[in-house]
Protein backbone atom coordinates (compact mmCIF):
# COMPACT_ATOMS: atom_id res chain seq x y z
CA UNK A 1 0.00 0.00 0.00
CA UNK A 2 1.49 3.33 -1.04
CA UNK A 3 1.72 5.83 1.35
CA UNK A 4 0.33 9.55 0.38
CA UNK A 5 2.77 11.59 2.57
CA UNK A 6 1.36 15.39 1.13
CA UNK A 7 -1.90 14.18 1.76
CA UNK A 8 -0.98 12.89 5.39
CA UNK A 9 0.48 16.56 6.00
CA UNK A 10 -2.08 18.39 4.87
CA UNK A 11 -4.39 16.60 7.18
CA UNK A 12 -1.88 17.18 9.65
CA UNK A 13 -1.59 21.04 8.86
CA UNK A 14 -5.45 21.17 8.83
CA UNK A 15 -5.09 20.18 12.84
CA UNK A 16 -2.25 22.12 13.00
CA UNK A 17 -3.20 25.63 11.60
CA UNK A 18 -4.22 29.06 13.79
CA UNK A 19 -6.28 31.34 11.78
CA UNK A 20 -9.49 29.85 12.33
CA UNK A 21 -8.98 30.36 15.39
CA UNK A 22 -7.36 33.69 15.68
CA UNK A 23 -9.06 36.11 17.46
CA UNK A 24 -10.19 40.13 16.51
CA UNK A 25 -6.49 41.79 16.34
CA UNK A 26 -7.48 45.45 18.10
CA UNK A 27 -9.27 43.20 20.60
CA UNK A 28 -6.15 41.60 21.74
CA UNK A 29 -4.19 44.78 21.30
CA UNK A 30 -6.67 46.49 23.24
CA UNK A 31 -7.17 43.39 26.31
CA UNK A 32 -2.87 43.71 26.46
CA UNK A 33 -3.04 47.66 26.85
CA UNK A 34 -5.71 47.26 29.87
CA UNK A 35 -3.45 44.91 31.69
CA UNK A 36 -0.30 46.75 31.24
CA UNK A 37 -0.76 49.46 34.07
CA UNK A 38 -0.18 49.35 37.57
CA UNK A 39 -2.73 51.82 39.31
CA UNK A 40 -5.18 52.15 41.71
CA UNK A 41 -6.96 48.20 42.49
CA UNK A 42 -4.21 46.25 40.20
CA UNK A 43 -1.19 47.71 42.13
CA UNK A 44 -2.74 46.93 45.62
CA UNK A 45 -3.37 43.46 44.15
CA UNK A 46 0.29 43.13 43.16
CA UNK A 47 1.17 44.11 46.38
CA UNK A 48 -1.00 41.60 48.23
CA UNK A 49 0.01 38.99 46.02
CA UNK A 50 3.68 39.52 47.05
CA UNK A 51 2.69 39.48 50.50
CA UNK A 52 0.81 36.16 49.88
CA UNK A 53 3.88 34.38 48.14
CA UNK A 54 6.26 35.83 50.74
CA UNK A 55 4.08 34.23 53.79
CA UNK A 56 3.77 31.07 51.55
CA UNK A 57 7.74 30.83 51.16
CA UNK A 58 8.34 31.47 54.93
CA UNK A 59 6.29 28.37 56.17
CA UNK A 60 7.49 26.56 52.99
CA UNK A 61 3.45 26.09 51.99
CA UNK A 62 3.36 24.86 48.45
CA UNK A 63 -0.57 26.20 48.01
CA UNK A 64 -0.03 29.87 48.78
CA UNK A 65 2.28 30.27 46.46
CA UNK A 66 0.41 28.84 44.25
CA UNK A 67 -2.46 30.78 44.74
CA UNK A 68 -0.26 34.39 44.67
CA UNK A 69 0.75 33.02 41.65
CA UNK A 70 -2.77 32.88 39.95
CA UNK A 71 -3.70 36.23 41.21
CA UNK A 72 -0.75 38.23 40.34
CA UNK A 73 -1.13 40.29 37.56
CA UNK A 74 2.35 40.42 36.47
CA UNK A 75 2.34 38.86 32.99
CA UNK A 76 0.26 41.98 31.45
CA UNK A 77 3.46 44.20 30.98
CA UNK A 78 6.01 41.03 29.73
CA UNK A 79 2.97 40.56 26.83
CA UNK A 80 2.48 43.89 26.01
CA UNK A 81 6.51 43.91 25.55
CA UNK A 82 6.56 40.83 23.45
CA UNK A 83 3.61 41.98 21.73
CA UNK A 84 4.33 46.11 21.15
CA UNK A 85 7.76 44.58 19.57
CA UNK A 86 5.76 41.89 17.22
CA UNK A 87 3.42 44.71 15.97
CA UNK A 88 6.21 47.72 15.77
CA UNK A 89 3.94 49.92 18.52
CA UNK A 90 6.67 51.90 20.26
CA UNK A 91 4.23 53.52 22.32
CA UNK A 92 2.71 49.97 23.59
CA UNK A 93 6.63 48.76 24.30
CA UNK A 94 7.35 52.44 26.59
CA UNK A 95 4.21 52.21 28.53
CA UNK A 96 4.73 47.78 28.94
CA UNK A 97 8.78 48.66 29.53
CA UNK A 98 8.02 51.41 32.30
CA UNK A 99 4.92 49.24 34.17
CA UNK A 100 7.09 46.51 34.38
CA UNK A 101 10.41 48.11 35.73
CA UNK A 102 7.62 49.61 38.52
CA UNK A 103 6.15 46.58 39.43
CA UNK A 104 9.46 45.14 39.54
CA UNK A 105 10.66 47.89 41.78
CA UNK A 106 7.58 47.45 43.88
CA UNK A 107 7.72 43.85 44.17
CA UNK A 108 11.01 43.74 45.76
CA UNK A 109 10.78 46.15 48.03
CA UNK A 110 7.40 44.99 49.49
CA UNK A 111 9.02 41.45 49.55
CA UNK A 112 12.07 43.19 51.77
CA UNK A 113 9.72 44.59 53.84
CA UNK A 114 8.13 41.74 54.95
CA UNK A 115 11.07 39.85 54.96
CA UNK A 116 12.72 42.36 57.26
CA UNK A 117 9.72 42.45 59.42
CA UNK A 118 9.50 38.58 59.26
CA UNK A 119 10.24 36.45 62.77
CA UNK A 120 11.02 33.51 60.17
CA UNK A 121 14.56 33.77 58.62
CA UNK A 122 15.49 30.45 57.93
CA UNK A 123 15.55 29.93 53.88
CA UNK A 124 13.25 26.47 53.45
CA UNK A 125 12.88 24.27 50.81
CA UNK A 126 10.64 26.37 47.79
CA UNK A 127 12.71 29.24 48.97
CA UNK A 128 16.32 27.33 47.78
CA UNK A 129 14.18 25.96 44.90
CA UNK A 130 14.17 30.10 43.02
CA UNK A 131 17.80 30.23 43.31
CA UNK A 132 19.54 28.29 40.19
CA UNK A 133 17.60 28.64 37.42
CA UNK A 134 19.21 26.60 34.49
CA UNK A 135 18.13 26.30 30.75
CA UNK A 136 15.18 24.17 32.09
CA UNK A 137 13.71 27.09 33.41
CA UNK A 138 14.22 29.20 29.90
CA UNK A 139 12.30 25.89 28.01
CA UNK A 140 9.68 26.36 30.76
CA UNK A 141 9.07 29.68 30.42
CA UNK A 142 9.05 30.05 26.52
CA UNK A 143 6.32 27.10 26.65
CA UNK A 144 4.45 28.42 29.04
CA UNK A 145 4.44 32.23 27.18
CA UNK A 146 4.21 30.22 23.99
CA UNK A 147 0.54 28.70 25.59
CA UNK A 148 -0.02 32.19 27.30
CA UNK A 149 0.01 34.28 23.87
CA UNK A 150 -2.25 31.16 21.81
CA UNK A 151 -4.79 31.50 24.48
CA UNK A 152 -4.79 35.04 24.58
CA UNK A 153 -4.91 36.18 20.73
CA UNK A 154 -7.40 33.05 20.39
CA UNK A 155 -11.12 31.94 20.75
CA UNK A 156 -10.38 28.84 22.12
CA UNK A 157 -9.06 30.42 25.50
CA UNK A 158 -9.91 27.82 28.19
CA UNK A 159 -7.94 27.92 31.64
CA UNK A 160 -4.72 28.22 30.00
CA UNK A 161 -3.95 31.65 31.55
CA UNK A 162 -3.78 30.66 35.25
CA UNK A 163 -1.69 27.44 34.62
CA UNK A 164 0.97 29.85 32.52
CA UNK A 165 0.84 31.44 35.89
CA UNK A 166 1.50 28.88 38.26
CA UNK A 167 4.55 27.29 35.39
CA UNK A 168 6.58 30.09 34.80
CA UNK A 169 6.46 31.74 38.77
CA UNK A 170 6.80 34.74 37.90
CA UNK A 171 5.76 35.73 42.09
CA UNK A 172 8.26 33.43 44.01
CA UNK A 173 11.52 34.37 42.64
CA UNK A 174 10.85 38.03 43.32
CA UNK A 175 9.75 37.43 46.87
CA UNK A 176 13.38 35.52 47.14
CA UNK A 177 14.98 38.29 45.74
CA UNK A 178 13.68 40.71 48.58
CA UNK A 179 14.47 37.88 51.19
CA UNK A 180 18.31 37.78 49.67
CA UNK A 181 18.34 41.62 50.20
CA UNK A 182 16.72 41.22 53.47
CA UNK A 183 19.26 39.07 54.81
CA UNK A 184 22.00 40.07 52.94
CA UNK A 185 22.21 36.69 51.14
CA UNK A 186 23.34 38.23 47.80
CA UNK A 187 23.60 34.81 46.09
CA UNK A 188 19.98 34.36 46.77
CA UNK A 189 19.06 37.49 45.46
CA UNK A 190 20.80 37.73 42.25
CA UNK A 191 20.42 33.92 41.72
CA UNK A 192 16.05 34.59 42.01
CA UNK A 193 16.44 38.14 39.96
CA UNK A 194 17.94 36.06 37.17
CA UNK A 195 15.40 33.45 37.72
CA UNK A 196 13.09 36.48 37.03
CA UNK A 197 14.62 37.93 34.38
CA UNK A 198 15.04 34.84 32.35
CA UNK A 199 10.85 33.63 32.48
CA UNK A 200 9.88 38.05 31.87
CA UNK A 201 12.66 37.44 28.74
CA UNK A 202 11.29 34.29 27.55
CA UNK A 203 7.91 34.79 28.28
CA UNK A 204 8.36 38.26 26.18
CA UNK A 205 9.91 36.29 23.35
CA UNK A 206 7.15 33.54 22.98
CA UNK A 207 4.54 36.55 22.80
CA UNK A 208 6.67 38.29 19.72
CA UNK A 209 7.27 34.50 18.26
CA UNK A 210 3.61 33.80 18.54
CA UNK A 211 2.31 37.63 17.04
CA UNK A 212 4.52 36.86 14.18
CA UNK A 213 3.29 33.19 13.50
CA UNK A 214 -0.32 34.56 13.47
CA UNK A 215 0.21 37.51 11.39
CA UNK A 216 -0.66 40.19 13.39
CA UNK A 217 -0.53 43.42 11.50
CA UNK A 218 2.03 45.81 12.31
CA UNK A 219 1.10 49.21 13.46
CA UNK A 220 4.10 51.26 12.75
CA UNK A 221 4.58 53.61 15.27
CA UNK A 222 8.32 53.19 14.68
CA UNK A 223 10.22 53.55 11.65
CA UNK A 224 11.31 50.23 9.24
CA UNK A 225 15.29 51.14 10.99
CA UNK A 226 13.53 51.43 14.20
CA UNK A 227 11.77 48.09 14.19
CA UNK A 228 14.87 46.44 13.24
CA UNK A 229 16.60 48.00 15.88
CA UNK A 230 14.83 46.65 18.21
CA UNK A 231 14.82 42.93 17.35
CA UNK A 232 18.39 42.97 17.19
CA UNK A 233 18.15 44.23 20.66
CA UNK A 234 16.14 41.88 21.74
CA UNK A 235 17.78 38.75 20.56
CA UNK A 236 21.16 40.13 22.09
CA UNK A 237 18.72 40.28 25.54
CA UNK A 238 18.19 36.69 24.68
CA UNK A 239 21.51 35.48 23.97
CA UNK A 240 23.28 37.07 26.95
CA UNK A 241 20.17 35.73 29.15
CA UNK A 242 20.95 32.33 28.15
CA UNK A 243 24.94 32.23 28.92
CA UNK A 244 24.34 31.93 32.48
CA UNK A 245 21.93 29.39 32.21
CA UNK A 246 23.75 27.21 30.03
CA UNK A 247 26.67 27.35 32.40
CA UNK A 248 24.41 26.37 35.48
CA UNK A 249 23.16 24.09 33.26
CA UNK A 250 26.40 21.98 32.32
CA UNK A 251 27.80 22.39 36.10
CA UNK A 252 24.67 20.33 37.07
CA UNK A 253 24.82 17.74 34.37
CA UNK A 254 28.54 17.29 34.46
CA UNK A 255 28.15 16.81 38.38
CA UNK A 256 25.27 14.23 37.87
CA UNK A 257 27.82 12.36 34.90
CA UNK A 258 30.37 12.75 38.11
CA UNK A 259 27.67 11.03 40.60
CA UNK A 260 27.02 8.35 38.31
CA UNK A 261 30.32 7.18 37.73
CA UNK A 262 30.89 7.89 41.47
CA UNK A 263 28.38 5.09 41.80
CA UNK A 264 29.27 3.03 39.31
CA UNK A 265 32.60 2.33 40.51
CA UNK A 266 31.58 1.67 44.21
CA UNK A 267 28.85 -1.14 42.34
CA UNK A 268 31.25 -2.49 40.42
CA UNK A 269 34.28 -2.41 41.69
CA UNK A 270 33.68 -3.00 45.85
CA UNK A 271 30.17 -4.27 45.88
CA UNK A 272 30.43 -8.12 47.18
CA UNK A 273 28.75 -10.93 48.79
CA UNK A 274 28.79 -10.15 52.36
CA UNK A 275 29.78 -6.47 52.33
CA UNK A 276 27.00 -3.16 52.84
CA UNK A 277 28.18 -0.38 51.57
CA UNK A 278 26.64 2.29 53.77
CA UNK A 279 27.84 5.56 52.24
CA UNK A 280 29.97 7.34 49.78
CA UNK A 281 31.37 10.78 50.00
CA UNK A 282 33.94 12.60 47.68
CA UNK A 283 35.50 15.46 49.42
CA UNK A 284 38.30 17.07 47.21
CA UNK A 285 40.51 14.44 45.34
CA UNK A 286 39.26 11.77 47.36
CA UNK A 287 36.58 9.02 47.09
CA UNK A 288 35.52 7.80 50.91
CA UNK A 289 33.73 5.04 50.90
CA UNK A 290 32.25 3.49 54.46
CA UNK A 291 31.78 -0.38 54.62
CA UNK A 292 30.61 -2.84 57.40
CA UNK A 293 30.02 -6.77 57.10
CA UNK A 294 32.65 -8.64 55.06
CA UNK A 295 36.12 -7.05 55.13
CA UNK A 296 37.65 -5.92 51.32
CA UNK A 297 41.17 -6.95 51.47
CA UNK A 298 43.80 -4.88 49.97
CA UNK A 299 44.36 -6.29 47.25
CA UNK A 300 41.13 -5.32 46.21
CA UNK A 301 40.72 -2.03 47.14
CA UNK A 302 44.17 -1.61 45.26
CA UNK A 303 42.44 -3.37 41.93
CA UNK A 304 39.58 -0.78 42.51
CA UNK A 305 42.21 2.26 42.65
CA UNK A 306 43.74 1.04 39.05
CA UNK A 307 40.23 0.84 37.21
CA UNK A 308 39.21 4.36 38.55
CA UNK A 309 40.05 5.87 35.51
CA UNK A 310 37.40 3.92 33.33
CA UNK A 311 35.20 5.36 35.63
CA UNK A 312 36.18 9.46 34.98
CA UNK A 313 37.43 9.32 38.19
CA UNK A 314 41.42 9.32 36.77
CA UNK A 315 43.56 11.59 39.74
CA UNK A 316 41.40 10.76 42.29
CA UNK A 317 42.03 8.34 45.83
CA UNK A 318 40.37 5.90 47.14
CA UNK A 319 39.62 5.77 51.07
CA UNK A 320 37.84 2.19 52.30
CA UNK A 321 36.34 2.21 55.80
CA UNK A 322 35.80 -0.58 56.91
CA UNK A 323 33.16 -1.17 59.46
CA UNK A 324 35.03 -2.86 62.53
CA UNK A 325 36.11 0.61 63.74
CA UNK A 326 33.56 1.12 66.86
CA UNK A 327 33.99 4.60 66.43
CA UNK A 328 33.03 4.91 62.80
CA UNK A 329 30.39 2.33 63.67
CA UNK A 330 28.78 4.81 65.92
CA UNK A 331 29.51 7.81 63.16
CA UNK A 332 27.79 5.80 60.32
CA UNK A 333 24.65 5.03 62.89
CA UNK A 334 24.40 8.60 63.52
CA UNK A 335 24.35 9.70 59.94
CA UNK A 336 21.60 6.96 59.27
CA UNK A 337 19.54 8.13 61.79
CA UNK A 338 19.49 11.84 61.00
CA UNK A 339 19.34 11.00 57.31
CA UNK A 340 15.94 8.50 58.41
CA UNK A 341 14.91 11.52 59.58
CA UNK A 342 15.12 13.84 56.85
CA UNK A 343 13.22 11.22 54.66
CA UNK A 344 10.50 10.98 56.86
CA UNK A 345 9.96 14.51 57.43
CA UNK A 346 10.39 15.02 53.48
CA UNK A 347 8.31 12.50 52.70
CA UNK A 348 5.31 14.08 55.58
CA UNK A 349 5.91 17.17 53.60
CA UNK A 350 4.95 15.48 50.14
CA UNK A 351 1.88 14.01 51.38
CA UNK A 352 0.73 17.52 52.88
CA UNK A 353 1.64 18.81 49.60
CA UNK A 354 0.04 16.50 47.19
CA UNK A 355 -3.33 17.17 49.39
CA UNK A 356 -3.33 20.42 49.06
CA UNK A 357 -2.74 20.39 45.61
CA UNK A 358 -5.79 17.99 45.08
CA UNK A 359 -7.69 20.30 46.74
CA UNK A 360 -6.49 23.39 44.48
CA UNK A 361 -7.11 21.53 41.37
CA UNK A 362 -10.38 20.63 42.18
CA UNK A 363 -11.69 24.37 42.81
CA UNK A 364 -10.75 24.83 39.36
CA UNK A 365 -12.30 21.27 37.53
CA UNK A 366 -15.59 21.91 39.27
CA UNK A 367 -16.06 24.86 37.05
CA UNK A 368 -16.36 22.34 33.88
CA UNK A 369 -19.05 20.67 35.38
CA UNK A 370 -20.43 23.95 36.27
CA UNK A 371 -20.27 25.05 32.82
CA UNK A 372 -22.39 21.60 31.46
CA UNK A 373 -25.16 21.96 33.75
CA UNK A 374 -25.72 25.75 33.11
CA UNK A 375 -25.52 25.20 29.10
CA UNK A 376 -28.65 22.72 29.67
CA UNK A 377 -29.98 25.09 31.63
CA UNK A 378 -29.54 28.05 29.79
CA UNK A 379 -31.36 27.56 26.34
CA UNK A 380 -35.33 27.05 27.67
CA UNK A 381 -34.56 30.62 29.96
CA UNK A 382 -32.66 32.59 26.83
CA UNK A 383 -33.10 30.97 23.59
CA UNK A 384 -30.59 33.35 21.60
CA UNK A 385 -27.98 31.89 23.64
CA UNK A 386 -25.57 29.17 22.31
CA UNK A 387 -23.32 28.38 25.13
CA UNK A 388 -21.58 29.60 28.63
CA UNK A 389 -18.57 28.98 29.73
CA UNK A 390 -17.78 29.33 33.45
CA UNK A 391 -14.05 29.20 34.62
CA UNK A 392 -11.40 31.83 36.81
CA UNK A 393 -9.32 33.66 35.11
CA UNK A 394 -6.61 36.01 37.17
CA UNK A 395 -8.22 35.04 40.76
CA UNK A 396 -11.98 36.16 39.51
CA UNK A 397 -14.61 33.72 38.01
CA UNK A 398 -15.80 34.82 34.57
CA UNK A 399 -18.58 33.58 32.23
CA UNK A 400 -18.35 33.80 28.89
CA UNK A 401 -21.66 34.31 27.00
CA UNK A 402 -22.04 33.36 23.44
CA UNK A 403 -25.14 34.52 21.56
CA UNK A 404 -26.06 32.67 18.48
CA UNK A 405 -25.41 34.09 15.25
CA UNK A 406 -27.72 36.58 13.84
CA UNK A 407 -29.40 37.28 17.02
CA UNK A 408 -28.64 39.48 20.09
CA UNK A 409 -29.78 40.23 23.39
CA UNK A 410 -31.43 43.12 24.59
CA UNK A 411 -30.27 45.49 27.61
CA UNK A 412 -33.55 43.55 29.15
CA UNK A 413 -32.07 40.54 28.59
CA UNK A 414 -28.34 41.21 29.23
CA UNK A 415 -29.14 42.36 32.84
CA UNK A 416 -31.62 39.59 33.24
CA UNK A 417 -28.88 36.94 32.59
CA UNK A 418 -26.20 38.49 34.22
CA UNK A 419 -28.13 38.65 37.46
CA UNK A 420 -28.96 34.85 36.57
CA UNK A 421 -25.34 33.61 36.06
CA UNK A 422 -24.27 35.68 38.80
CA UNK A 423 -26.98 33.53 40.87
CA UNK A 424 -26.85 30.50 39.62
CA UNK A 425 -22.41 30.73 40.07
CA UNK A 426 -22.83 31.83 43.54
CA UNK A 427 -20.81 34.20 42.65
CA UNK A 428 -21.95 38.01 43.28
CA UNK A 429 -18.86 39.54 41.44
CA UNK A 430 -18.69 37.48 38.82
CA UNK A 431 -17.65 38.55 35.35
CA UNK A 432 -19.69 38.26 32.68
CA UNK A 433 -19.02 38.95 29.28
CA UNK A 434 -21.23 38.82 26.32
CA UNK A 435 -20.10 37.98 22.87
Amino acid sequence: MRIDLKQIGRNLGQYLRLGSDKEDELEVIEQVSNSISFRGANLWILIFAILIASLGLNINSTAVIIGAMLISPLMGPIIGMGLSIGISDFNLMKRSLKNFCVATLISVVTATLYFLLSPLNEARSELLARTSPTLYDVLIAFCGGAAGVLALTTKSKGQVIPGVAIATALMPPLCTAGYGLATAHWTYFFGAFYLFFINSVFIALSTFLGVKLLGFHAIQTTSPEQAKKGRRIIYMVVIITLIPAAIMTANIISRNVFDRNVSQFVNHELSQRGTQILSTHVEHDTVSVVAVGRTISESEVADARSRMEYYGLKGYELSVIQGTNTSNLEAITAQLNTQASHANAESRRLALKVSELEDLLEQYTRYDTLSARINAEVLPLFPKVASVAVGRMDGTVTAIVTQHNGQTLDAAERRKITEWLRTRTQEEDADIVIR
